[in-house]
């Protein structure tokens, strides 16, 4: 059994390349509108986004972001935050004092954002529009958040460049529903399971090329298995919590 919205799910993918063409603004609203109709923790809403077409600003969140020149192609770009400052306002005005001391508070905006923003990517999705999630926003947050000056309690999570697809997505595989749906308890991994997917990543051609920085050591088939334990075997971005600490929350 499915449904088109199903089939809209199994056929997302990022996109990368996109026409110069402008979304209209009340495509815009629309969208986030929907992403504002996701479950969220007590109806807190700790989240914001923050758009902008600015080239100006999408140069400098492309360079921050690595260069991906998508960041900077893109008609328009949506920061997504995690926001307690909102709450901060609704606590001075009914006599409270906001807690955003504690880690919980941090994850339930943290939370919020990524399941507001997956709403408001497949509403984008259904529309014909494009998007590619921005986690390299993070590499620079305290520039992020001068650009779009964020108050306290507002920290940006991530980005997602928006707009008309020149060509449909790659649709990758994922990974085996045997792998990641676990029944009454956790059943570790069989690693066949994870040798099948990195076969059929290797098949789709995407790791051609890409960081490849051990020529010297590199396997016969570069795919998933190898690139993902690169990833997961460095450190990265180690001054996140500083900088999460310096928007107000204190991650205790």
């Amino acid at each position: 059994m499915t449904t088109p919205t199903i089939d809209l799910m199994h056929r997302h993918g990022s996109v990368r390349k996109y026409k110069p063409d402008p979304v209209p603004a009340e495509l815009i609203d629309q969208i986030v509108a929907a992403g504002q109709r996701a479950s969220t923790s007590s109806n807190l809403q700790a989240y914001s986004v923050v758009a902008t077409t600015d080239p100006e600003k999408k140069a400098r969140l492309q360079e921050i972001s690595g260069g991906q020149s998508h960041v900077g192609e893109a008609p328009v770009f949506l920061l997504w935050c995690g926001d307690f400052n909102r709450l901060q306002q609704v606590c001075r005005y009914q006599g409270y004092q906001v807690e955003a001391d504690y880690l919980e508070n941090f994850l339930v905006s943290a939370i919020d954002t990524a399941i507001a923003s997956q709403n408001a990517a497949l509403a984008a999705e259904s529309l014909g529009l494009g998007c590619c999630y921005i986690g390299a926003i993070r590499n620079r947050p305290r520039e992020v958040v001068e650009i779009f000056q964020l108050p306290e309690l507002v920290y940006p999570l991530f980005g997602m460049t928006l707009g008309w697809p020149v060509e449909p997505p790659l649709i990758r595989p994922r990974l085996p529903l045997k792998a990641v749906l676990h029944w009454e308890t956790y059943q570790v991994n069989d690693l066949s399971l994870l040798q099948e997917y990195d076969r059929a990543m290797i098949d789709t051609g995407i790791y051609k090329g890409r960081q490849i920085d051990r020529a010297d050591q590199d396997p016969v088939l570069y795919g998933w298995m190898e690139h993902t334990a690169r990833r997961v075997s460095k450190p990265s971005r180690s001054d996140l919590r500083d900088t999460i600490v310096e928007s107000g929350f204190r991650m205790r």
